[in-house]
């Protein structure tokens, strides 16, 4: 009987660890040893014997096997390459600590460092303070805006709204609402180029103004459904129309919780007088009131929901699109939302209310105690 080879011991990965070393394979920014790497533990994990491995990849058994062995050991860290190795660096601490401490400190009259002014400023060449920037994880080229709300009542206000998404009243509806405003008509001066393989798409950088339209829009909380009425202005009369909508095609015993911005128009007095006498009339027939307004706190649009929609309204039906008439975007934005609506999409609150007052606090820590340069 002829003997069998010496079983293969596999090695064993988990999901987390298989998309990052997928990532690394696929990337185009990762060192092709840090590559080559990865694909010796995929091909290993798929069973695939170490002499095959080699020779798939056109390296040697003794790197298959040490790579394996490494990874065993260690996981993804046993992978990179062990303190001490490679040439060492021609540049003294103080340079790389000016190239890192200075980032922050751009001369006068600039708003930041380029590569190549701070190579100047710490004689070093661009592409050390690329490394030293990319080791440190230092994107002065890039900035994300935020800002932190002042509201005096923030927390109440923020219980308040994520207390409707968390746990949704009973016999209502939770209408999340607000206007985009200032949609601008805007019509390419030349017809845009297609994309091909190898070249983006294109358009010009100038239009022809042909006016703006609003959108008042309200999403259904529960089912994704929008609410919408497009007006040529937003003022307090706009909204006033559209609240009246809701009212006649929304069921006539539900109260309807509606989360609104801090916009004048939302608390003007004409707008309150009709909804009190609304809640009047809810109040002798059902015993509850017919709308409810909770208000997010100031800077916090981000707690509206129906944010989300516009967004993607934004991306996929309006921006960089060509527009003859105010009339063509007002279809186009009416024919969205009617696709939309045949299959409508929630946007569901999951983030835990703890951690975003804990992250928030964070940020106004962070801002006491920032030192401007």
């Amino acid at each position: 009987m002829a003997k069998s080879g010496r079983p293969i011991e596999p090695v064993l990965i988990t999901e987390q660890e298989k998309i990052e070393l997928e990532r690394r394979v696929n990337a185009r920014t990762v060192a092709k040893r840090d590559c080559e790497r990865a694909e010796i533990i995929l091909l290993r994990a798929r069973g695939v014997k170490q002499e095959e491995v080699a020779s798939r990849l056109g390296c040697s058994s003794v790197k298959v096997a040490k790579w394996t062995s490494r990874f065993r050991q260690a996981g993804l860290d046993g992978l990179g390459d062990k303190p001490g190795r490679g040439r060492k660096s021609s540049l003294n601490p103080e340079q790389i600590e000016k190239v890192v401490a200075e980032v922050n400190r751009p001369p006068e009259g600039r708003e930041r460092w380029s590569v190549r002014s701070m190579a100047e400023a710490a004689k070093v060449s661009h592409s050390s303070v690329q490394r030293i920037w990319k080791a440190n994880d230092l994107k002065p080229h890039r900035m994300e805006v935020f800002k932190v709300s002042n509201d005096a009542h923030f927390e109440e206000k923020f219980w308040d709204v994520i207390g409707l998404y968390l746990n949704p009243p009973d016999k209502a509806l939770v209408l999340c609402c607000d206007e985009k405003s200032q949609c601008q008509a805007l019509e390419r001066t030349q017809r845009p180029l297609p994309m091909e393989p190898g070249y983006l798409k294109t358009t010009t950088h100038d239009y022809i103004r042909h006016g703006t339209i609003t959108l008042f829009a309200a999403l259904d909380y529960l089912d994704g459904k929008i609410f919408r009425r497009l007006e040529e202005k937003h003022t307090y009369v706009e909204w006033l129309r559209f609240l009246k909508q809701l009212h006649r095609e929304t069921p006539s015993e539900v109260t309807l919780h509606l989360v609104l911005d801090n916009y004048a128009t939302h608390k003007k007095k004409e707008v309150r007088d009709w909804i009190e006498r609304r809640n009047r009339d809810h109040q002798k027939k059902h015993g509850t009131n017919r709308i409810e307004l909770h208000f997010t706190p100031t800077s916090s649009s981000w707690m509206n929901m129906v944010e989300r929609f516009f967004g993607d309204l934004s991306q996929q039906a309006i921006c960089n699109g060509s527009f003859e008439s105010v009339r063509e975007l007002a279809q186009r934005i009416e024919a969205y939302i009617a696709e939309r609506d045949l299959k409508p999409k929630r946007y569901v609150w999951k983030a835990e209310g703890e951690q975003i007052l804990a992250k928030i606090k964070r940020a106004r820590e962070k801002i006491d105690r920032a030192s401007y340069y």
